[in-house]
């Protein structure tokens, strides 16, 4: 397992502190409740911002599911966490017959409820899970915050080389050193 640089995650923007929620823990409820609403507001611009690549990200998924293709969510961390959050909602919710959509969380399922510190460094992982999961016409869709997770790269690359669509979520405005289908 190859351990990245620790000098790349300093520059990222989603590793620095944000300035305008600076010390919520020194502050009344009440002003810590508004600034945290102030943040909430702000993700109406960066979802209309989006909208172009998200048009591109859901035409994926649902050209992989109309066509009897599966979806697959793949992270790590809080992000990995999310994508089988959202997998696990699909049948109650939508009715959405069981393995068509899936989360992959860096780690395995146990990661889910307790950290495993160094998976979402392993990208032969992430290629080998979804390379046994996935055939062509399948949508995969990495969430990585930072952008630059290997367990997630490696997913990706390997779902592309099969045949599937792929899209890559991020916070981080540096594009990857892969070509997603969508990049939101």
């Amino acid at each position: 397992m190859k351990t990245p640089k620790r000098q790349i995650y300093s520059t990222l923007r989603t590793e620095q502190p944000n300035p305008r929620t600076a010390g919520l823990d020194r502050l009344d409820t009440a002003v810590v409740l508004a600034r945290l609403d102030a943040e909430n507001r702000r993700v109406a611009g960066a979802v209309s911002a989006a909208r172009a690549a998200l048009c591109r990200a859901v035409d994926c998924a649902a050209k992989a599911y109309s066509s009897g293709g599966k979806i697959i969510f793949i992270g790590a961390g809080t992000s990995g966490r999310l994508g089988v959050l959202e997998a696990a909602e699909c049948p109650p919710t939508f009715g959405v017959e069981p393995g068509r959509v899936m989360g992959l969380m860096a780690g395995g399922k146990q990661a889910v409820f307790r950290s495993k510190e160094g998976a979402e460094d392993d990208s032969a992982a992430g290629r080998d899970e979804i390379s046994a999961l996935v055939s062509r016409g399948d949508c995969v869709i990495g969430i990585a915050a930072s952008g630059v997770t290997p367990y997630v790269a490696g997913a990706l690359r390997a779902a592309s080389k099969r045949g599937c669509s792929t899209v890559f979520v991020t916070c981080n405005p540096k594009p990857p050193d892969f070509r997603p289908d969508a990049l939101v």
